[in-house]
């Protein structure tokens, strides 16, 4: 028949198709025809349906009203496979709880059980059956793998025919030699073998799991091992294994190996309880980790104090392998990481040093010694010392690059720099660690650990209020640190990207950035500065204008105006000071602001003290004390100009804009010797701003029947300020015909003949 079908074929009239529909593949010169291109095919991939068109099935044609989850789940389930789909859909009549069952519809489902039976398993024969039984444990299978199951040696065959006959193999690769079941088919080929063969699936796994191991699928040795109800086995593979799996940085396969076994495998081995400590450093309760440092101890000296396990050759020259082979030195430093993350700096110091004691010159560990201490002048306030010992490890880090071309420690030791830089009011000099640790990473060919960059670069450029940029190096910035296992600087990637949503005027994009950053999993009992998402879920309050659920935020941390101050708790009481502005509270915000000023100028912190400045200026204004809020705020602008601070102040809103209006005033009438050093480019810069943000009344272009452009807002200061036309183009660096074409747009957008009457117009408007 089918040689007559090919003569056929052969011999056909060009005005003839034919047409064949079939579940297998048909005995005929297929490759011949494909490479003729005298073929159509449409196989199972082509039929497959889309989410779009699971829903239109679902809703259209089977009049089911499902969420948007539920379908894009049961599209997931049944991989499009649209017999499935409307097995599901029968099977959803008459149940209350419709997602619920979504989520358990599986291949033990009686309509999915009946009709693979009947349509498919009862119409193999024999040996194909037994094959397919046989291997269903396996996640993935490969030719020897199955031959091991089996015990036979036609797997590539089988699984060829397989494929041919459509018998829901899914192919993983172009080569043949990788492929999986249908999902739904899988469930239903497991469910029928431990019903009928319950007694081979142990077995079976015990097979895969020594097979797996023997060609290094650790990861698939790992699931097969637990399978077979072997813990030790399991505890085996992970202990051998583990360093590679730190190497790669696969926080996710570590997490899954490690909670698949008993707790008391892990704490009967020191060395997977200390990774497990070292899983848990930012994300675990500090509690937790604690315990798991005494069991990695109780377990060393039960271990004998110096049994090594066996580790697989790939991983011996590794630094993780390195790292885990001196248990008294690695417990000691990561108990200086949980005084670090509990902002307790003398404990830092104390435990780095018994680390150190045990660590020769060179040694690994030293650079995370050398990384504590760095960190616990950090925590004490001392910016400037950290940023010193910051540079010396980045140095270090710079010379041993030539050695080990790995970028990922001077990436991330930059973006640490940085960090430091910023929170010391040197943006500038973040702005090129930054720079200079992305043009290294591009020399080396590109990294994923080049996102600390980017996060770090999408901070300073959102205070500077260069949003479209900030928002570009955020995005990118996020998607690269989704790659790592540090998930801090992801944090503040999301952090940044909320901000910068904030300030775009995106509230519900903001909303949706801080709460994807609370999922992250960072630890809530770790201090603001290992864990940052907690405080900034509060300033999106305040800025969405929730001030009592912040104030409720203040209290539920146990946060008062009287507090004694300290540098791992300044963000949190700025906060507090935030909060007591907005209920009209601004002698209590007084007197927390002037102990956080003085903390700050003894460290000499002039980051935190431009902000604080900015505070204490807003509640000076708001107790009726307006020429001291005037200097107050000038003092702060004189130090921010320089750095191009912008949102510092624009974020803080109206009441803001106000007092800039008042300072301009200020400066324009000379009243104040600081204000001198306070360009009236940059006050107009910060109005224009404001205006721009859409929250400030004094600024209002809405009656203007042109708005003003932000030179032009800044030529109309300086024109008010008495500045000559030469003056300004000097001031601005642009050429006199330029200030006169903008001298010119002013008078004719504000309705005005001359520049007093400019002037008077613009104040009157609340432009000036």
């Amino acid at each position: 028949m089918h040689e007559a079908v090919y003569f056929l074929i052969e011999h056909i009239p060009q005005n003839v198709s034919l047409v064949i529909l079939s579940r297998t593949d048909p005995p005929l010169p297929l490759p011949k025809l494909r490479a003729r291109d005298q073929m159509i095919e449409i196989r199972a991939a082509d039929l497959r349906f889309t989410k779009e068109e699971t829903s239109t099935f679902l809703e259209g044609v089977m009049g089911l009203t499902l969420s948007a989850g539920d379908v894009a789940t049961l599209e997931e389930i049944t991989e499009g496979w649209v017999a499935a789909l409307q097995l599901a859909a029968l099977s959803t009549q008459g149940r209350e709880d419709v997602s619920s069952f979504v989520e358990a519809f599986s291949g033990s489902n009686r309509h999915v059980l009946d009709f693979l039976t009947e349509e498919v398993l009862a119409r193999q024969p024999d040996d194909v059956r037994e094959f397919l039984l046989e291997t269903s444990v396996l996640e993935r299978m490969s030719a020897p793998l199955c031959n091991a199951l089996t015990v036979r040696n036609d797997g590539q065959e089988m699984l060829e025919r397989l494929e041919r006959e459509n018998l829901f193999v899914v192919p993983l690769d172009d080569e043949r030699r990788w492929y999986r079941y249908h999902h739904l088919f899988a469930d239903f080929l497991r469910g029928r073998l431990e019903r009928n063969r319950p007694e081979r699936v142990e077995e079976l796994h015990r097979t895969a799991a020594a097979c797996c191991e023997r060609n290094e699928l650790v990861d698939e040795a790992v699931r097969h091992a637990q399978a077979a109800g072997d813990p030790e086995w399991v505890a085996r593979l992970v202990e051998q294994h583990v360093a590679e799996v730190m190497e790669r940085n696969e926080r996710a396969t570590l997490q899954r190996w490690l909670a698949s076994l008993p707790a008391e495998a892990v704490r009967s081995r020191p060395r997977l309880s200390l990774v497990q400590a070292y899983q848990l450093r930012n994300t675990g309760p500090l509690d937790k980790l604690e315990r798991l440092l005494d069991d990695a101890e109780r377990a060393y000296v039960a271990d004998g104090n110096a049994v090594e396990p066996a580790v697989s050759p790939h991983a011996r020259t590794s630094w993780a392998a390195v790292w885990l082979t001196n248990l008294p030195a690695n417990v000691a430093i990561l108990r200086a990481e949980l005084a670090r993350l509990r902002g307790d700096a003398d404990r830092t110091v104390e435990f780095t040093r018994q680390a150190v004691a045990h660590l020769s010159e060179g040694h690994i560990v030293r650079a995370l010694a050398d990384w504590n201490l760095a960190r616990a002048h950090w925590i004490r306030g001392d910016l400037a010392e950290a940023e010193r010992a910051m540079c010396g490890q980045l140095s270090e880090a710079l010379a041993v690059r030539h050695a080990a071309d790995d970028p990922y420690l001077i990436l991330l030791t930059s973006w640490e720099l940085g960090r430091l830089q910023s929170a010391r009011g040197r943006l500038r000099a973040a702005l090129r660690t930054y720079q200079d640790a992305l043009k290294l990473a591009a020399d080396a060919g590109g990294s994923s650990a080049e996102g600390f960059a980017h996060v770090g670069l999408a901070e300073i450029l959102r205070e500077r209020n260069e949003l479209d940029s900030a928002l570009v190096h955020a995005t990118e910035g996020i998607a690269r640190c989704r790659e790592l296992a540090n998930l801090l600087p992801l944090a503040a990637g999301l952090i940044a990207l909320a901000r910068i949503r904030q300030a775009c005027g995106d509230r519900a994009g903001a909303v949706e950035a801080i709460g994807e950053a609370e999922q992250i999993g960072l630890s809530p009992q770790v201090i603001h500065l290992f864990n940052p998402v907690p405080v900034h879920r509060a300033r999106l309050l305040l800025a969405r204008g929730e001030v009592a659920e912040a104030a409720r935020w203040t209290e539920e941390r146990g946060l008062s105006f009287d507090d004694e101050v300290s540098y791992v708790r300044e963000s949190e009481h700025l906060i507090v000071t935030r909060v007591l502005l907005a209920e009209d509270k601004p002698e209590q915000a007084l007197r927390l602001l002037e102990r956080l000023c003085e903390n700050a100028e003894g460290a000499e912190r002039t980051g935190s003290l431009i902000e604080i400045m900015a505070l204490q200026a807003l509640a000076l204004w708001a107790k009726g004390k307006k020429e001291q809020a005037v200097g107050t705020l000038t003092l702060a602008l004189a130090q921010a100009e320089p750095e191009g601070y912008v949102r510092t102040f624009v974020d803080e809103g109206p009441a803001m804009a106000e007092l800039l209006s008042a300072t301009l005033e200020a400066r324009q009438r000379g009243h104040l010797d600081a204000a001198g050093r306070v360009p009236v480019s940059y006050l107009a810069k910060l109005m224009t701003a404001l205006a721009r943000d859409g929250r400030s009344a004094p600024i209002s272009e809405v009656r203007l029947p042109e708005p003003l452009s932000e030179r032009e807002i800044e030529v109309l200061a300086l024109i008010a300020s008495g500045d000559s036309n030469g003056e300004i183009a000097g001031r601005l660096f642009v050429s006199l015909s330029t200030v006169k074409t903008h001298v010119n747009n002013l008078y004719r957008k504000l309705g005005a003949n001359s520049r007093t009457q400019a002037v008077a117009r613009a104040r009157e408007m609340g432009l000036l």
